[in-house]
Order: structure tokens, then C-alpha cells, then sequence
């Protein structure tokens, strides 16, 4: 019999990183909201009481980018530097550029040495999907996201009132014969009010947190899971957590993709998703090769199923693209591959058009995951090419 425990974190909106996400999304969103062909390639950075932001765009809209940096960061909840920081009195830096030409020409449809739209980069690109949950995703960073959405949802709504933005998740899950059987730990890291006008000692305000989180967040969230649970939880390890957000720790945009992924459970490509429009197949074709991997898991084709792209900039056909579903098939990795390439568009305009990606939707990828998210604007989770591939057969393939 095979065991093992496999490890996956989550952080909330308002880790420093996932600010800058979010900050880099909702600019991009401003600009595809007034021009659909904006091409926008936004890099944020923030710390003590600023934020800076940089990258290249080319649009025909007009974006108070100031604006929209604070009013994201006010939406987070940094609206006092107690917090981490005061959305109202931050200092903004903008450095933001034109568009290289020599990008622009291999992107846009016509330019360059290539007629068809190429890709914005080139790179490599991973997607992948199993049905160890409903949403087709793998369960320890399944449920790293729920943590940290629960807390960030019961702090806006007011139930926990004391906790603040910044919070990180883990999730360990013992795997038996390549199945989750059991959670092995939780350790959530969750920044909170000063209290100690409340409590003697910083030891009763700590166990007075670790009471609340477990109670009202970790509980029920694995009691949702189906699986059994060790109950040898950890809750802010140091013992306290209230100096936190940007004014504690630097954020840059992009630092964590393997939490806006699969939580290290499949591999990632290296690129970073937030900031950038979908010409740049460092978010659009990881977006597509998810999409195949998880029409085909629900498909009943695999259990299992990861698929790989990867391009050259300025060209269309990628260089590369497989599926395997590690055989958990009754068809070889050969057959999935010619399979899903009479299915999926795999070309950056074929993704764009067929994904929908040219429209507002990303500030809401910034936090809780990029995948697994069943919402009309992820058009990626959709399961709608079911029914064509369990149509399909080798033979008519």
C-alpha cells in the first residue's frame, strides 16, 4: 500500500502578494472594460505606506489608475495603517510605459512575419485536473482556498470582527493508494485586532483567536471536506499576529502562482497570471490547458489528467501540447492528445474567442484560486465540451 501526506497553502486578499494581484487585475480590468483589445502587461509592488506600480500598456481607454488603486485596497478592508495600510493616504508611484512594438506586431493579427494573432510570449503552460472534489481540483489546495475565503467572509460580514486582512492557510492530506483519506493538519496564520485591553496576557488573547478560528472557520469548512480529521490544529504558531499587510511585509504581483494554481500537486509553467490581458498565453493558454484537463476528467475519460502547452513568441501553433492522464485511461496519452486537438482551440485567438477572455473577470482571479471556481465569469471551469468528447473516438478521431 502507498502512503504519503501531501502539503498546499493558500493566502488571503490580503497577503501583500495578493494585493499586488489584485491591484494589477483590476487595472487591467478598468482597460478592457472601455477598450476589449487592451493589451496590458501590469506589475504592482507595495509596501510601508506605498504602492508602486509599473508595466506597459497599449489602449484606446483613459484609466485613473490612482482611483482604482485605492479604491482595491479599500475593498480589501486597508483602509487604516493599523491594518497594514490606509487606502486614502498611501503614496502612489505610476511608471507605466507603451507597449514594446516589436511585442505588439507579434500579437496583433496581420503584423509581424505571421498573419494570425500570436502568442504575447513565448513559455510553457500546464493545466490539470482529478476528481478527487466536485470542482475537479485536488483536495489539499481545494480546501486551503476555503479557509482563508471563510475568514476573509466572516470578517466583511462582521461574525469575526476583530480579524484583519492578512492570512495564510495549510492543508496536509494523507493520500492512500494515490486517494485522500484522512487531513492530517490545518495551520492557519490570520492577522487580528490588538486585544490585549480585553485580556491579561497575550497568551489568553491567543487562545481566545484559536478558540474563534477553530470554531467558526477550520471546523466547518473540514467537516464539508467528507474526510476524517485530526484535530491537532495550529493557529498563528508565534503566538500573536497583529502588525501585518504591506506595512509589514513587501508584496510584489505574480509571487504566488503555485497557490493561483494547484498548490504544487501539478506542475506549473513559471509564469504569472495577474496584470496581464490574454494575449499573453502565461495566463490564456493556462486557462485553456485547464479547460481541456478538466472537460476530459468530466468526461469520465480519466481520473486524473494533466496537459502541457507551450509556444514561441509571435506564432499561433504551439510547439509543443500533450495529455496524459497517468494512466488512470482507458485511451494512451497518444490517443487523449489527438483527441483533445480535434476538440480545443489551442491557438491564442482560438482560446480568446472561445474562453470569452477579452471582458472584465479578472480582479476576481486575484484571491481564493484561479481554478476550481465554479462562476459564469471563469469560463475556463465550464464542463461544456463534455458531451463532444465522450462523442468522439479513436477511430473517428
Amino acid at each position: 500500500m502507498s502512503k504519503f501526506i501531501f502539503t498546499s497553502e493558500s493566502v488571503s486578499e490580503g497577503h501583500p502578494d495578493k494585493v499586488c494581484d489584485a491591484i494589477s487585475d483590476a487595472i487591467l480590468d478598468s482597460f478592457l472594460d472601455q477598450d476589449p483589445e487592451s493589451h496590458v502587461a501590469c506589475e504592482t509592488l507595495v509596501t510601508t505606506g506605498t504602492v508602486i506600480v509599473s508595466g506597459e500598456i497599449r489602449s484606446n481607454a483613459t484609466v485613473d489608475v490612482e482611483k482604482v488603486v485605492r479604491e482595491t485596497l479599500g475593498e480589501i478592508g486597508y483602509t487604516d495603517k493599523a491594518y497594514g495600510m490606509d487606502n486614502k493616504n498611501v503614496k502612489i508611484l505610476l511608471m507605466l510605459d507603451e507597449q514594446s512594438p516589436e511585442i505588439a506586431q507579434g500579437v496583433d493579427e496581420g503584423s509581424g512575419l505571421h498573419n494570425e494573432q500570436g502568442a504575447g510570449d513565448q513559455g510553457l503552460m500546464f493545466g490539470f485536473a482529478c476528481n478527487e472534489t466536485k470542482e475537479l481540483m485536488p483536495i489539499p489546495i481545494h480546501l486551503a482556498h476555503r479557509l482563508v475565503e471563510r475568514m476573509t467572509a466572516l470578517r466583511k460580514e462582521g461574525t469575526i470582527s476583530w480579524l484583519r486582512p492578512d492570512s495564510k492557510s495549510q492543508v496536509s492530506v494523507a493520500y492512500e493508494n494515490g486517494k485522500p483519506s484522512s487531513i492530517t493538519k490545518v495551520v492557519i496564520a490570520t492577522q487580528h485586532d490588538d486585544m490585549l485591553n480585553k485580556f491579561e496576557s497575550e497568551k489568553a488573547e491567543h487562545d481566545f483567536v484559536e478558540s474563534e478560528i477553530i470554531e467558526k472557520v477550520i471546523i466547518p469548512i473540514l467537516n464539508e471536506s467528507g474526510l476524517p480529521y485530526e484535530t491537532d490544529f495550529i493557529v498563528n504558531g508565534t503566538g500573536r499576529f497583529v502588525f501585518g499587510g504591506p506595512e509589514a511585509d513587501t508584496g510584489l504581483t505574480g509571487r504566488k502562482i503555485i497557490v493561483d494554481t494547484y498548490g504544487g500537486y501539478a506542475p506549473h509553467g513559471g509564469g504569472a497570471f495577474s496584470g496581464k490581458d490574454p494575449s499573453k498565453v502565461d495566463r490564456s493558454a493556462a486557462y485553456m490547458a485547464r479547460y481541456i484537463a478538466k472537460n476530459i476528467v468530466a468526461a469520465n475519460i480519466a481520473d486524473k489528467c494533466e496537459v502541457q502547452l507551450s509556444y514561441s513568441i509571435g506564432v499561433a501553433e504551439p510547439t509543443s501540447f500533450y495529455v496524459k492522464s497517468f494512466n488512470t485511461s482507458d485511451l494512451s496519452d497518444e490517443e487523449l492528445t489527438e483527441v483533445a486537438k480535434k476538440v480545443f482551440p489551442v491557438r491564442p485567438g482560438g482560446i480568446i474567442n472561445h474562453l470569452k477572455l477579452k471582458f472584465p473577470r479578472y480582479k476576481k482571479t486575484a484571491a481564493n484560486g484561479h481554478f476550481g471556481r465554479e462562476d459564469e465569469l471563469f469560463t475556463w471551469e465550464k464542463t461544456d465540451m463534455v458531451e463532444k468528447l465522450k462523442s468522439m473516438t479513436i477511430k473517428g478521431a
